[in-house]
Formats: structure tokens, sequence, C-alpha cells
């Protein structure tokens, strides 16, 4: 597929959950207007409940019913969603399910292997889920997620409830991949470090009903992503902290 260079373009007018019972119709998104442009790695912050995950879930497309347009620039967009959970199918071993989100027919061995040692789980491979740290399994989801070559990638909070080193590594190895091969990455996030060391962008939301408050970018090369006082300099930067 030939890239475009035509920006995603999130155009929310109102995103309300329907009312239940006693509880009252719940506005949660209202005047959301983004342009992201290709190959980006925008990441998404805010109050937890304040609706970046439901955000996501319409740009996704499986989230149809709110007010407004998402215009992905593209007439077919191959996608990627990395969920919170890693969401590996137990019966399947590390490589199969890489190999799952794969189109009918399409060779891919090769990327397939090179990803499985780019992630560190070669020695794993043939491995079932059960048997692996929940380190290892996020490892593995990030490599279907991957595989696929998305051109765009969605990513809610994949690292979160990780302990400190483990969640490091991740973020470290998700640079070298995206680097390596830039897509467009819309990253969620209530981690201020992790948004300003991995994103190109910072997009904030907050309020109820959330509108976007903040869209600030963020100036660092790959290398000063892996230091981690350049990275708390830039995150004062944009968050003005004092």
């Amino acid at each position: 597929m030939a890239p475009v260079d035509r920006p995603l373009h999130v155009h929310i007018v109102e995103k309300n959950f329907a009312a239940v019972g006693q509880r009252a119709e719940l506005p949660v998104l209202r005047n959301i207007d983004l342009s992201i442009e290709r190959g980006s790695f925008v990441s998404i912050t805010g109050p937890s409940g304040c609706g970046k995950s439901t955000l996501l879930n319409i740009i996704a497309g499986l989230d149809k019913d709110f007010t407004g347009a998402v215009d992905s620039g593209e007439s077919e967009l191959r996608l990627s969603y990395m969920f919170q959970t890693p969401r590996l199918l137990p019966w399947r071993t590390v490589e199969e399910n890489i190999r799952l989100v794969l189109p009918d027919g399409e060779s891919s061995d090769e990327r397939v292997r090179e990803l499985i040692e780019r992630v560190g789980l070669s020695d794993a491979a043939t491995a079932y889920p059960e048997r692996l740290s929940v380190g290892m399994q996020r490892r593995a989801a990030l490599a279907r997620a991957f595989v696929v070559e998305p051109d765009l990638l969605l990513m809610d909070e994949p690292f979160v409830s990780l302990d400190d080193p483990t969640a490091e590594a991740l973020r470290q190895l998700l640079i070298e991949l995206w680097s390596r091969r830039p897509t467009t990455v819309l990253f969620v996030t209530h981690d201020r470090f992790e948004a300003v060391m991995l994103g190109t962008r910072l997009i904030r939301v907050d309020g109820r009903p959330a509108t976007v408050v903040q869209n600030t970018p963020i100036n660092l090369t790959v290398a000063q992503r892996r230091d981690r006082e350049t990275v708390l300099a830039e995150r004062r930067r944009v968050f003005q902290e004092t």
C-alpha cells in the first residue's frame, strides 16, 4: 500500500454514554478536533476515567455511537490495537499468537522471526502464555502489534501495573521498534514521564465532558529519550511543572 501524507483527522462533536436504569445519560467527550501527522507518536494523557480509552475506541472504529467523524485518509487502513492486558490466546504458542493477526496467505516468516528476536523471546517462541511472566506476555503482544506493519497503532496503557524496571525496558523496546519502522502511534497513558519519554506530541484531555486542554510538541531525539534527566526536564517544560 502506498503511504499517504494526509493527516488522520478526528472530529468528535459529542460522545455520551446512554442512560442506564436510574443513571442519566453521561457526557464523555465534547468538541474534540485533532489532526495527527503521519508517523508521529502521540501520547494521550489525562485523569483516570476522563474518556481516553473511549477516544481510542472511536478512532479504531469499535465505538460508532458518537456525533462526528474520523477520517483516516486511506481507503484501507492497516490498524493494530494493543490493550492494557496482553490478550494472548492460552492455547497458542508465542509464535502462533503473533502469526494469528496476519492476513491469510501473507508470507512473513522472516518478519515474525525477526520481531520475536527483537523482543527477546527467541527461547520462548514455542512456549504457551501461562509459562511466561507478565512482562514477557507484554513483549509478545508488542511483537504482535508490529508484525502487521500497521499504518496506525493504538496503545491503551499497555505497560500499566508493571514494576518500574519491566515498564522501562518495554518503553525502550517500543522506542527501538518504532524508530526502525515509524508508524502513526496513539498511546494512552496516565504516566506523565512515560508520555514525554515516548511521544513526539502530547495531547492532554480533561473535564466532563472531556475536551483537549493541551496539544504540545515534544522535542527529544531517540538518544535523549534514553536519558532520564533529559526526559524529566522536558516533562517539566511540557507540563509547566515547578
